[in-house]
């Protein structure tokens, strides 16, 4: 059995997306052998980022500047905005370098079923930010999930009275997809969204 220190650090690591107590347990053991190497980097890397990063004040982004750095870059065009449900989907869009423009990161989306209303939502600061007038065009890039598509529907209708060109992510067969391995709801958005070929 392992020391009290050692569970402790398998119980807090296990909390971790994607680790369970078994892979968590094989996670810490990595550590414990790599400690000069892996974990001390990482336990200094750690209480450096709780101490230094922070929201965006602007979009919500986390860094350790305010604002970030992508609302505080001059080389992207503060006139269209991409609305993203979290953090995660904000740097994978930064990933794909598909996009030069700013972001708005509401932290989740509508859901009445888990009492998440607009309130809870960074739903106002984007709605100031657009009413502002440098915002010509917003891009709603939330998830094709219930919650996602009606947290889109809301903004759209707040958005719509401001005068702001009110966009949204294309859905349907992904790049290199073969069609009998995509879900009927796949199927069924790229038949509906079909364009000219």
């Amino acid at each position: 059995m392992a020391g009290q220190e050692i569970e402790r650090l398998i119980q807090l690591m296990a909390k971790l997306p994607g680790l369970g107590p078994r892979s968590a347990r094989r996670a810490v053991l990595h550590l414990i052998k790599k400690r000069d190497g892996l974990m001390q980097p990482l336990a200094e890397a750690m209480a450096a980022a709780a101490g230094a990063v922070r929201p965006c004040g602007t979009c919500g982004n986390l860094d350790a500047l305010d604002p970030c750095s992508i609302c505080a870059d001059q080389g992207r065009d503060p006139g269209v905005v991409v609305v993203v449900e979290e953090v995660g989907d904000l740097w994978a869009l930064e990933r794909a370098g598909a996009h030069r423009g700013r972001y708005h990161v509401l932290g989740g989306t509508l859901s009445a079923l888990d009492g998440v209303g607009p309130d809870d939502l960074n739903i106002e600061p984007l709605i100031g930010r657009v009413a502002a007038g440098t915002v010509r065009e917003v891009v709603l890039a939330t998830n094709a999930t219930v919650e996602g598509q009606t947290t889109a529907h809301y903004l759209m209708d707040r958005l719509q009275p401001l005068g702001v060109q009110v966009t949204g992510l294309a859905h349907g067969v992904p790049v290199g997809g073969e069609l009998d391995y995509l879900d009927d709801g796949t199927l069924s958005a790229a038949l509906k969204a079909r364009r000219p070929f």
